[in-house]
Formats: C-alpha cells, sequence, structure tokens
C-alpha cells in the first residue's frame, strides 16, 4: 500500500505503517517505512531513523494525551479514529519535536486503518477491556470501529491541502489495507483453528488407542485367568478320575522316568542335560489341552533328547 501511495502521488516521499496492537495495552509499533527517490522508481525500505516507536513500541498510556506532556498526532489519530493533517508544520499543535525543540517537521499526512469491531469477533467479548484517556474515559464506547494501525505519509511542501485529494486517496487505500488486515486475521484464525482441530484429533485418538490398549490388557489378562482356572478344573478333574480308578497320572510318571535317566546319563553334555530337566518340568506345569500337550511334547522335549543322544551316546 505505501509503495502505491509513493508511485501515485507525485508529491510523496515517504511513508510508514505504524501496528496498532490489542487493546487495552494498544502498543504501536512502527512495521516498516519507505522512501522513494527522485525519480519515483525505486524504493529503499527499512527503519534507520531514530523513533519511539521502533520495536518494541510504545504503549497507548505512553502517547495519550496528558497534562503536562507534549500532543502526539499518533494519539489523536488512535483516540479519535480520524486523521491528522500537518500541512502548516510551522503551527503543527500536535508535533512534538515543534513543542519540544522548537523544530519544524515535514508536511505529513496521518490516516488510521480501521476494522469492524463485529469482524474481529472483539463484541462477543464483553469482559475485553478498552484503553481509557487521561480522565478516565473509555475509548471507542460509541463506535462499531478499533483503530488497528495508522499510516502517514510524508510530503513535498506546499504540496497538498487538508481535504484534498491526496488525503482522499490516502484514506481510500486506508480501507483497503483494513480489509487485507482482516483478511489476515481471518486467515490466522483459520490456520490456528486447523491447528487446534488436528491436536485435538490426535487428542482423541489418543485416547481412544489408551482405552482400547486397557480394554485389550484387560481382555488378555481375563481371558489368561480364564485359562488357568479350566487348567486347574482339568488338573482336578484328572486327579480324581486318577484316585477313582487307582491309577497313576501316566504324564509325571513319564517325566519322572526321564528324569531318573538324565540323573545316571554319563558324558560331557551337562549344560544340554539341565536344559532338557528344566523344559521337562516346565511341561508339567503348563495348563496345555491334550493337541497342544502333543505338539509342544514333540517340540520341545523330543527334539532336545536327539540332540544330547547325538553329542553324548549312550
Amino acid at each position: 500500500m505505501i509503495e502505491t501511495i509513493l508511485f501515485c502521488l507525485p508529491t510523496a516521499f515517504k511513508g510508514t505503517i505504524y501496528r496498532v496492537g490489542k487493546p487495552p495495552a494498544l502498543i504501536t509499533e512502527r512495521i516498516t517505512s519507505g522512501v522513494i527517490d527522485s525519480s519515483k522508481k525505486q524504493i529503499s525500505w527499512g527503519l534507520p531513523e531514530k523513533s519511539d516507536y521502533n520495536p518494541p513500541g510504545r504503549p497507548w498510556t505512553d502517547y495519550r494525551d496528558d497534562p503536562g506532556r507534549p500532543l502526539e498526532a499518533m494519539a489523536w489519530c488512535v483516540e479519535k479514529q480520524i486523521s491528522w493533517t500537518s500541512a502548516d508544520p510551522k503551527n503543527d499543535p500536535r508535533s512534538v519535536r515543534l513543542q519540544v525543540e522548537g523544530i519544524e517537521e515535514d508536511y505529513h499526512h496521518m490516516e488510521p486503518v480501521l476494522v469492524r469491531k463485529s469482524d474481529l469477533h472483539l463484541d462477543v467479548y464483553p469482559s475485553l477491556q478498552y484503553p481509557r484517556d487521561y480522565q478516565e474515559r473509555i475509548l471507542w464506547q460509541g463506535s462499531d470501529y478499533v483503530v488497528v494501525a495508522v499510516i502517514k505519509i510524508h510530503f513535498e511542501p506546499n504540496t497538498f491541502r487538508v481535504g484534498g485529494r491526496e488525503t482522499k486517496v490516502i484514506k481510500k487505500l486506508s480501507r483497503s489495507l483494513g480489509t487485507q488486515l482482516l483478511s489476515h486475521h481471518l486467515h490466522n484464525d483459520t490456520v490456528r483453528a486447523m491447528q487446534q482441530l488436528a491436536k485435538d484429533r490426535l487428542d482423541a485418538c489418543n485416547i481412544l488407542a489408551d482405552s482400547l490398549r486397557n480394554a485389550i490388557t484387560k481382555s488378555a489378562l481375563i481371558f489368561s485367568l480364564v485359562k488357568m482356572e479350566m487348567w486347574n478344573l482339568r488338573e482336578q478333574w484328572e486327579a480324581l478320575l486318577l484316585k477313582e480308578r487307582r491309577e497313576r497320572n501316566a504324564k509325571r510318571e513319564a517325566i519322572k522316568d526321564l528324569e531318573d535317566l538324565l540323573l545316571h546319563w554319563t558324558g560331557n553334555a551337562q549344560e544340554l542335560r539341565n536344559d532338557l530337566a528344566a523344559v521337562q518340568r516346565r511341561f508339567l506345569e503348563l495348563p496345555l489341552s491334550p493337541q497342544k500337550a502333543e505338539k509342544w511334547l514333540t517340540l520341545q522335549i523330543q527334539e532336545r533328547w536327539k540332540d544330547l543322544l547325538a553329542r553324548s551316546p549312550q
């Protein structure tokens, strides 16, 4: 926007944008400044000059109208939400340098950039505090707008006037800037909303995953307990059958015979024998169905016996 003004207005040579922060602090900060060369072809950007409004900026209480300190054009634009034109710098009542140092400033025009409160959804926050003037009167109380920025354009001496074509162009472009800033604000709101939605979805997935893990863990525990109980019942049932039939437990008798063989086994395969003995004892403790017991016996015990016989034949 500054670029457009400097290229379109023949006598404008410098432009600055000040950002006005959120209420109630209203920290006003100089964002960028551009100076166009005499040929009107190139603009130099930056903040080379010393200014009280350079980052980090100034809060409202530091530049508002207060008795005993110089009046500022910035305070006028922010509080009144209307422009300030210095078409006669030697008699400018809001020139700080003129009041403090007696030095005239450039010819310039300052235009506030306004955005509707409703567009920023500020009207839905009744607890939002607005700044006050030195008499404790609330700013913008009867206005539908807030000030989000201020534009300052410098002109060659005696080349424009209050209410002239130049100031009207700046006012119209300030409205365009307000629309752009609103669009940027809405875009940022959309991005933040999408990020929050993604975070909420991730949190929901994590909660669901934790719930499923807990459910699966509990189900596995319950299933294990059921299997253990069934094994205990089967053991008791088998023991009862053997007792009634006055028979021995063939499974335990077989393992006992195998352990006796290992006990009297000769050779150097002591580690393999210890492993085989442990596997056989483990076999007695496992709650296996007949089919699984047969498979386990084949893979775990018979194979180890084959290895033992191969390494240490008797």
